[in-house]
């Protein structure tokens, strides 16, 4: 992502992301409104970023507004100006609800943001950004309010960058913008050690590294967009994840540089819906045949769209895993290659994270002992420097979960 017309001013900037459910209701709205007066008397410059209002079934929610073409052929560019239509609508909500007391504010697009995007439909990649707009808003006295989750592509046509895709747009601004802080509001108090709906004991974390909030999010915590953490990772910037409703004091994403966590690990993801699918690729061990046949299926795989993850060449053998919503795709193209293979559907994956595993001993066997103790069964496993994926039944996830979170004492 690069940066155009960029004037720093004498003024602080932070930018300021309000999910759906803070501007979906009047309570909410109100909450919202206060951090921002706040903000600004505290001689800092907030740009605000917000999402669709609400939540599936509210009337301007972004799959209450799918929901209206849900029986027709999908067109990508109309469904992106009809999705792209909750953010706009929430800025201008927004913007009106803060000049009605008193606070000076204008509504922007994507576009209007100067955010430029790839152009890719449904999934756009922010590339550049021409925050003049915004400068000059700020530099006026007037609070920018910017419709999150869009950008113009190169053909000029209005592209979303996919699912919590308002994330990445405050944390690709707060680039942008050299921001003091990005802040990311939400109905939740802060980054937790396990998803509360599948671990009662999970608990807010107070700090978290910015390389295991990007783990985090790939794998399967919905708290905030994985580009998103991704941008905090690369950028160094501060982010704060905190609750609009309340003064918890929230989750800090740290600097790696500049944090390192006591233990081993710091929080349990899980992700549902999972297939493994298990290739096999002929008798002709320890030949090229095999490495070619790899590369023919993830080419194949890559021109389908379809995204493997915790794949294992054993041998004659591939294994890997996908969504299981891809599985029909992935079955075509593999047919289409002439090869043979097997599918198991119902599976999910549970993955420990910590910057504080790298180079330990004996991590592994602990998750082993905990999940056996546990009754899970583990069908896979993958591995990195801060994470330990397993694969696991559907029906024993939350067990795992609960299992890793209590036996590496992620609560309180």
């Amino acid at each position: 992502m690069s940066v155009r017309d960029l004037t720093p001013g004498d003024s602080t900037i932070i930018v300021m992301k309000f999910g759906g459910t803070s501007v979906g209701t009047q309570e909410g709205r109100q909450a919202m409104a206060a951090r921002i007066q706040a903000a600004l008397e505290g001689d800092v410059c907030p740009v605000i970023v917000v999402s669709a209002m609400g939540r599936s079934g509210d009337p301007y929610a972004t799959d209450t507004l799918l929901s209206l073409i849900s029986e027709m052929p999908a067109d990508p560019r109309e469904r992106d100006l009809l999705m792209g239509s909750g953010e706009i609508i929430s800025a201008v909500v927004v913007a009106h609800e803060l000049r009605a007391r008193g606070i000076a504010a204008q509504a922007f697009t994507g576009p209007e943001a100067g955010i430029s995007t790839d152009g890719t439909h449904g999934s756009a990649a922010i590339t550049e950004i021409h925050p003049g707009p915004l400068l000059h808003a700020c530099h006026q006295g007037t609070v920018p309010v910017v419709a999150g989750f869009q950008g113009i592509g190169h053909d000029g046509q209005l592209t979303t960058l996919g699912r919590g895709g308002s994330d990445t747009t405050a944390c690709a601004l707060g680039v942008a913008l050299h921001a003091d802080t990005v802040e990311i509001y939400s109905d939740v108090d802060g980054v937790m050690t396990a998803d509360p709906r599948a671990c009662e004991s999970a608990t807010v974390l107070h700090t978290i590294r910015a390389d295991e909030l990007f783990q985090m999010a790939a794998h399967g915590s919905r708290i905030v967009h994985t580009p998103a953490a991704e941008l905090a990772l690369a950028s160094g910037m501060s982010v704060r994840v905190r609750n609009t409703f309340n003064d918890h004091p929230g989750t800090e994403v740290a600097n790696i540089g500049a944090y390192r966590p006591d233990g081993v690990a710091t929080a349990v993801s899980h992700l549902d819906g999972i297939a493994r699918v298990t290739v096999h690729l002929g008798d002709a061990a320890g030949s090229d045949v095999h490495m070619n046949a790899q590369t023919w299926i993830y080419r194949a795989m890559a021109d389908a769209g379809v995204s493997l993850d915790m794949f294992t060449p054993a041998n004659e053998r591939l294994l890997f895993t996908i969504a299981s919503d891809s599985l029909a795709e992935a079955c075509s193209v593999l047919t289409e290659l002439g090869l043979e293979y097997e599918t198991r559907e119902d599976l999910a994956k549970v993955t420990l994270i910590g910057a504080g595993m790298h180079g330990v001993p004996g991590v592994m066997a602990r998750m082993s002992e905990y999940l056996q103790e546990a009754g899970v069964h583990v069908v896979q496993t993958a591995d990195s420097h801060t994470t330990i994926s397993v694969l696991t039944p559907s029906r024993e996830m939350r067990s795992a979960v609960e299992a890793l979170h209590r036996g590496f004492e992620l609560h309180d």
